[in-house]
């Protein structure tokens, strides 16, 4: 039987791994949109697994909504990634200094 702390632990580990890679790898914008996705997904673990283990609904009625913005940061992530590939022949982060204000 799977208890509460099995899917807060796993959620930590995935929060854990997605803070790590954004930490550890800050060169290539894939991987950085890549590991908030990741994080993304350990929150919405722990919303559905306190909605399941409480009896209410709302943690499931905001992973729609953080599904949502995910989906839609996700595809405006990539859309700037291709213009900038387009006029900079690069999406490394360090050579994408050139959008500082």
């Amino acid at each position: 039987m799977l208890t509460l702390t099995h899917f807060l632990v796993l959620s930590a580990i995935l929060f854990s791994i997605s803070l790590a890679g954004i930490f550890i790898n800050r060169k290539n914008v894939i991987i950085l949109l890549m590991c908030v996705e990741l994080m993304l997904l350990a929150v919405n673990t722990n919303f559905i697994a306190f909605s399941y283990f409480l009896g209410d609904t709302a943690g499931q009625v905001f992973v729609f909504f953080i599904l949502t913005v995910a989906a839609a940061e996700a595809a405006i992530g990539l859309a700037i990634l291709v213009v900038l590939f387009r006029n900079k022949r690069t999406i490394n982060v360090e050579e994408l200094d050139t959008l500082k204000g």
